[in-house]
């Protein structure tokens, strides 16, 4: 069974939930003093439980195995009364709980049904317990044993509900990282490809030219080790983009940090810089080393967006517990139907580049708790607008 288990975690779930149906030691000691009184009923219990399964569609397609399968689920189901019964509450027998709700998804029972399941195992337990209880017997015990019986059973439903959360999360994890990685795949190969053939049309021409001059020679062996150049340069980026660590949370000027961003030696003179972040500012709360690679990458973006040149201005605000820098060009701009997927990676529209510099970003700012929102029109120029925690946001959480 394949899934990532902090029982300690899983535990102290449980305990919560008893504490919140007011589950007593008193109630555990009920259950267990009622105990022979339905003990003897469990196989006619069991018995009823699969009668009822043969006679769904749904429940009965998960028993694939035939009669064999059903004697030991049916063993199961009487460990599963007895443990219910008897006890101890501990750790262990949540886990055993949590993994028998677990192993309904993984064969591909609907809660609904295992629900049901449950509230039918109620009934009987309740019919059999009334049935056998001593003559003259004491009713308000009785009806405390009912009341700590069903909260017992409602504490079942919510490990299982914990397992099928799990399940179904740990499902759309593995879908999506599949869905990642067939993605990612792709673009490997589409920014591989290119380099690669530009590599071996050189090496054809070295291994078959007739009487190639040195000039010719010397420019191929340049075309590949270009090449080489930018295939590293994919590698290097998926490398960084895979072993990006924890944020470090630290107070952040904004303004020192864009400035730090701005590749003055190399800032084209078409471009016009505008600043317009107040001098009180306060302080975000952001890894910098991390937010220099997210406004580089939005910089360097925007001067491409305008290589005939153009403005840019970085403007901030401050806005309750958050800061917002918006980083706003008059290029190119993005389509409509490319908007939504700049997050991707290997989703570019520009002529160079991989299209790994919008999604190192966001899932930068994923680690610094900020997000990054894009506005952008075609031909009109783009915004995009870094969100931040404020630093005093820090100071104000107990």
């Amino acid at each position: 069974m394949a899934f990532d288990l902090r029982v300690d975690e899983l535990f102290e779930r449980y305990q919560d939930l008893q504490r919140y149906v007011g589950w007593t030691p008193a109630d555990a000691e009920r259950v267990r003093r009622a105990a022979p009184l339905v003990e003897s009923s469990f196989p006619e219990l069991v018995d009823d439980f699969y009668r009822e399964i043969a006679e769904h569609d749904a429940t009965r397609k998960v028993i694939t195995g035939g009669d064999a399968q059903v004697e030991r689920l049916k063993g199961t189901l009487r460990a599963w009364l007895q443990e219910l019964v008897t006890g101890p509450y501990d750790i262990q027998f949540v886990e055993r709980r949590f993994r028998v709700g677990y192993r309904h998804v993984e064969i591909g029972l609907k809660q609904i049904y295992v629900e049901a399941a449950v509230s039918r195992l109620r009934n009987g337990l309740q019919r059999v317990l009334r049935l056998n209880w001593p003559a003259g017997g004491d009713l308000t015990e009785l009806a405390e044993t009912t009341r700590s019986m069903n909260a017992l059973l409602d504490l079942d439903l919510a490990i299982i509900q914990d397992a099928y959360e799990t399940a179904t999360n740990d499902r759309l994890m593995r879908v999506e990282r599949l869905a990642a990685i067939g993605r990612v795949a792709g673009g490997v190969a589409h920014e591989l490809r290119n380099p690669l053939n530009v590599m071996r049309t050189s090496i054809y021409f070295l291994r078959n030219a007739k009487s190639a001059t040195p000039e010719k020679i010397a420019e191929h062996l340049q075309r590949i080790e270009r090449q080489v150049g930018v295939s590293d340069s994919v590698i290097s980026a998926l490398s960084e983009f895979a072993k990006l660590p924890s944020a470090n949370l630290q107070p952040l000027s904004i303004l020192d940090c864009l400035k730090r961003s701005v590749p003055i030696d190399s800032w084209p003179e078409s471009v016009e810089l505008v600043w317009d972040i107040p001098a009180n500012l306060p302080h975000a709360l952001a890894d910098e080393k991390q937010m220099l690679i997210v406004f580089g990458n939005l910089i360097r973006n925007a001067c491409d967006a305008m290589p005939n040149g153009g403005r840019l201005t970085f403007s901030a605000r401050h806005l309750q517990d958050h800061i917002e820098v918006a980083v706003t060009d008059t290029g190119c701009g993005i389509k409509a139907e490319d908007l939504p997927r700049i997050h991707e990676p290997f989703r570019s529209t520009k002529a160079r580049g991989i299209g790994l510099g919008l999604a190192i970003s966001f899932a930068i700012l994923e680690k610094n708790s900020g997000t990054l929102n894009a506005v952008s029109e075609a031909g009109h120029g783009s915004t995009f607008t870094v969100v931040l925690m404020a630093e005093e946001r820090r100071r104000a959480t107990p």
